[in-house]
């Protein structure tokens, strides 16, 4: 059981500027809207976007600079139609036939701060994004990048719930970066191609929380206990290593967009029949004691088809799951306490 490595149809997609090697796709129908379109993560997300062969109109929303975003990309080769919408007067007309919404709105983290710094800020966008998704489109598939992860997909699903709408297959958090990460670290580590490795991460998507599953790892590798602690360590604070090394600029911006690139597409792939498509996501979980957590799954036409669970954990892993439990149930509650408390 592993999180799926890109396949040759997504890494055409997104190499195509320089090959135009499009793979076969079924009929393209779906519409896919951006919030948080001019953003750091936004702008370059919704570019990946616009090369994908299975995306026929594109959604661009923000509070500012979405028009002129969505004209520049509207210019490059490809038949995907672009719109831009802008504040929150056109909110509702930005989600209107959407089959799937990318949440990537939000203020991105300086050096010293934590996910948990970004909470009210960011708590507040999302809550308003659902509430309008609720309204238009409560059916559309939902991944959510905004930060604290583990605690604003909670206020998005505790939103959709008050509305009558929530389906717990279709909110998902993406921690796909967290395996982005692994594959990259591990492959550096032991001289492989990183297309080739495949690792899953699971728990939840910030510190402590992310627990990658390295003796899950395809292909197998073995690292010396204080290589393996600290090749985990840079897994779970490899945001901070970018907040750093941006020194002021801002956070993971340009990997972030390619990992939500690579969950939207494995979501749209299933959208249109694929079978057996897996990525890790943070989601709707009885797999532990956290109600929130990421595992691998597989997608399907509804969403979450399948949760594969946490596999066979290592005596290491496990030592990191009961670690990671506490934080991420407190991550939890407070974005249910957001929403529900008076």
């Amino acid at each position: 059981m592993f999180c799926a490595r890109i396949p040759k149809s997504l890494q055409s997609q997104l190499v195509w500027v320089a090959t135009k090697n499009f793979s076969t796709a079924p009929q393209r129908n779906s519409k896919v809207a951006v919030m948080g379109a001019s953003g750091g993560i936004g702008q370059p997300l919704s570019l990946l976007l616009k090369h994908s062969q299975l995306i026929s109109e594109l959604s661009l929303y923000d509070i500012v600079h979405t028009p002129g975003v969505a004209a520049d990309l509207s210019h490059i080769e490809t038949k995907c139609k672009v719109k831009g919408y802008v504040g929150a007067d056109q909110l509702r007309d930005s989600l209107k036939g959407v089959d799937v919404v990318i949440i990537p709105a939000g203020v991105p983290r300086k050096p010293g701060m934590t996910r948990d710094d970004l909470f009210n800020t960011n708590a507040s966008i999302v809550r308003d994004l659902a509430l309008a998704i609720a309204e238009v489109c409560p059916k559309a598939i939902i991944g959510i990048i905004s930060n604290p992860v583990n605690s604003t997909v909670p206020i998005a699903s505790e939103i959709l719930k008050k509305a009558g709408v929530y389906d717990p297959k279709r909110v998902f958090g993406v921690s796909t970066l967290d395996i982005v990460r692994a594959n990259t670290f591990i492959a550096e580590a032991k001289g492989l191609d990183p297309a080739q490795v495949s690792c899953p991460v699971i728990g939840g998507h910030s510190g402590v929380t992310i627990i990658p599953v390295i003796s899950q790892c395809k292909p197998a590798v073995e690292f010396p206990p204080e290589q393996l602690k600290a090749l985990t360590e840079r897994i779970q604070e490899a945001g901070t290593e970018v907040v750093k090394a941006k020194a002021g600029a801002g956070s993971a911006t340009l990997s972030m967009a390619y990992a939500g690139a690579r969950f939207a597409f494995s979501v749209l792939r299933a959208l249109k029949g694929e079978q057996g498509v897996v990525e890790c996501a943070y989601v709707k979980s009885d797999v532990t004691e956290a109600t929130y957590f990421a595992t691998p799954i597989i997608l399907g036409p509804n969403g979450l088809e399948k949760n594969l669970g946490l596999g066979k954990l290592s005596s290491y892993e496990q030592e990191l799951l009961i670690k990671a439990l506490p934080e991420l149930k407190k991550n939890i509650q407070v974005g249910e306490d957001f929403v529900n408390k008076k």
